[in-house]
Parts: structure tokens; C-alpha cells; sequence
């Protein structure tokens, strides 16, 4: 009997699973197969709670992907190596090595596409993503992950600040569609954890001033330690406060990285003449909605940001030089099997929550 039970729980693992609206469970499910060519099986370490994940969280979807069955939630994560099929190279490509901590991308291309074929996989056809539904995500001890999808990460990193490359990367996109010249004057509407990272790679382009719009103080306060001038939509009107802070010229860069509701009209009236807006946030209601004579009359130049693209190296860097403070937002810890109370605090934007990480095993 102790044999057979050993026998199962080896061949088991725990995970998290969305089974619908705010119905998250931790479950023992099968662990992955061996690993075959070109693919690596993973221990997990640890894992970031996003803003879209949130959004699948509360709706059972995000946009129009809607979660049919239960599913693995989580794309932002670290690993450990535990194993490697044949002709398995990294994001470097050089051999991925049994053993490496690694960072890992959550978008699988196809790579064969028109899209891919043209630099942009992104946007590819046929596009995989953790935690996008049917794709299992990475709140689990183990998966099985292409070996190009994972990086190596210096002994220096610890896990958390790993998985958090993912998010920069998705700062560093979102900063490389604005393109930002030195002195640009930005505004960036929300200061969650994305809006954090956005701001840190604007100062680092050489923006200045960066103005950061958000309702919670304790998010402000975090902008205001980056180099940010914080501003409180619950206490002013940021129309006004942005009219007045630039003589009603408006912003060289306008970046929206809330939840893309009324912010998107916001971030358009804030934007000068000619001036560039580029959308971050995904709205719950999957409509874009903007006043059409504002971005019109003024010839706004707008850049809908798809998560990321050839950045994990450059966010290594950043990350590992100490040009970026990555754990400064990390506001909360949780084992992974509380990831269903990590899940409602976030929601709840409770106990001063910004950046929640699941720590789901030790390297």
C-alpha cells in the first residue's frame, strides 16, 4: 500500500485550476510526460499574478477567449530545469543544461508564419500562451515548455524577480512602441505593477516629466520613490492637472496601462497635438471607446500594445545590472496553495496589494 501511494504521488503534482468565474482549486492532477525533442520539463519556482489574469479570474474569460474546461492559470514564472529531450536549445541558442534556473517566456510561435517570418511573433497565427485559454499556464509544481522559451538567469536573480522579467518585457514593448526621445514629456495612466516598470524604462529613455495617474496612494507613493509626479484622480481632475502642469500643450506620450475604460479617452485628451498614445490596458468589456474628434483633430499617432517580442534579454540585463528595482513593487507572498485567497485579495485591491508573487517551490 505505502509503495502504490508513493507510486501515485510521484505521478501527481499540485496545481491551480480555473473552473469558472472566481472558482479557482487546487487540485492533484497528473504530472507532465518526458520531455520530447525540443522540449523541457520544468519545476516551477515562482509565479507572478497579472492584471489579465485577473480578468480571467473574475470572468472566465479575457476578451473574447473564453475558458471552456478547467484550466492552469499563470504566465509570468521562473524554473528549474529537471530535464531535456533531444536537440533542446534555449532562448540564447545554446544547449538548455539539466539543472539551469531559468526565466520563461509564455509565448510559443509557431515561428513558420507570416507574422513570424516578419519579426513579429507577437502576432503570430498560431500563437500558444500559458494561462490563455486552451493552454495550460504555469501555477503548477511541473510543466512541459518548449526549450526555446527558456532563458538562463544569473545566479544573482532569485526566482521571484525572474518571473517578473515577464512583465518588464511587456514594459520594455510597450516603451519601444512609444518611442520615446530624451526629454519626451509622458503621462502613463495606472500605477499597477506594468505602469510601475513602464515608468522605470521611461525614466531610463530619458523622459522627463513623467506624470502617473492613479486612484490608490500607496501605488502613487511607489511612483512618486521612481521619479514619477503622482497624480490622484480621486482627489483632482487629471484632465485639469495635466492642462495646467503643461500649459495646455498635453503630453509628447500618453500610455495607458489600466483596465482600458474611460482611461483610453483620458489618455487621448492628454496627449498633445501629433502626440503618440499607446494602449497597454485590456478592458473587462472588450470595447474601445474614444471620443473620435479628440484623437482626429489631433492626429494622434496610436499603437495597440500586444504583450511582447525579443525582449527577454534585454530585460535580463536591466534587471541584473540593478538598472530596475524588480521586487520593489512585491507586495505579498503566498504558497501555492493559497493562490485562491491570493487571487481574491488581488482582486479586491486589498491590504495596499500591488504585486502579488506565488512561490511555488525552492531552488
Amino acid at each position: 500500500m505505502e509503495k502504490e501511494s508513493a507510486k501515485v504521488a510521484k505521478n501527481t503534482m499540485l496545481a491551480v485550476r480555473l473552473h469558472g468565474p472566481r472558482d479557482l482549486r487546487v487540485e492533484q492532477i497528473s504530472r507532465p510526460a518526458s520531455p520530447g525533442p525540443g522540449m523541457a520539463l520544468l519545476r516551477v519556482t515562482a509565479v507572478g499574478v497579472c492584471g489579465s489574469d485577473i480578468h480571467t479570474y473574475q470572468d472566465a474569460r479575457i476578451g473574447d477567449t473564453v475558458v471552456e474546461t478547467p484550466m492552469i492559470l499563470g504566465h509570468e514564472f521562473a524554473a528549474v530545469v529537471e530535464a531535456v529531450g533531444p536537440e533542446s536549445y534555449d532562448g540564447n541558442f545554446a544547449r538548455l543544461q539539466v539543472g539551469a534556473r531559468v526565466a520563461v517566456d509564455p509565448a510559443q510561435p509557431c515561428g513558420r508564419c507570416e507574422m513570424c517570418e516578419q519579426g513579429h511573433p507577437n502576432l503570430c497565427h498560431r500563437l500558444h500562451f500559458c494561462g490563455a485559454y486552451p493552454d495550460d499556464g504555469s501555477l503548477s509544481e511541473y510543466m512541459l515548455m518548449p526549450a526555446h522559451t527558456c532563458f538562463p538567469i544569473p545566479d544573482s536573480m532569485n526566482d521571484a524577480a525572474a518571473a517578473l522579467l515577464e512583465p518588464l518585457g511587456i514594459a520594455i514593448h510597450a516603451v519601444d512602441l512609444a518611442k520615446l526621445h530624451v526629454a519626451d514629456s509622458v503621462v502613463i495612466l495606472g500605477a499597477g505593477p506594468i505602469g510601475l516598470y513602464i515608468l522605470q524604462m521611461a525614466r531610463l529613455s530619458g523622459a522627463d516629466p513623467i506624470y502617473v495617474v492613479d486612484q490608490f496612494p500607496w501605488r502613487l507613493n511607489l511612483a512618486a520613490r521612481y521619479g514619477g509626479i503622482p497624480i490622484n484622480f480621486k482627489d483632482s481632475d487629471p484632465l485639469v492637472a495635466i492642462k495646467q502642469a503643461t500649459r495646455a500643450r498635453g503630453v509628447d506620450v500618453a500610455i495607458e496601462a489600466a483596465w482600458a475604460d474611460h482611461s483610453i479617452q483620458w489618455a487621448a485628451e492628454m496627449a498633445r497635438l501629433g502626440g503618440r498614445l499607446v494602449l497597454v490596458g485590456i478592458p473587462s468589456a472588450d470595447r474601445l471607446e474614444m471620443k473620435h474628434s479628440t484623437a482626429r483633430r489631433k492626429g494622434l499617432t496610436i499603437r495597440m500594445s500586444r504583450r511582447m517580442k525579443h525582449v527577454y534579454p534585454r530585460a535580463i540585463k536591466l534587471a541584473s545590472s540593478g538598472a530596475v528595482d524588480m521586487l520593489g513593487i512585491v507586495s505579498h507572498r503566498f504558497p501555492l496553495e493559497q493562490t485562491p485567497d491570493a487571487y481574491a485579495l488581488n482582486e479586491q485591491y486589498a491590504d495596499n496589494v500591488v504585486k502579488i508573487v506565488i512561490d511555488v517551490s525552492q531552488t
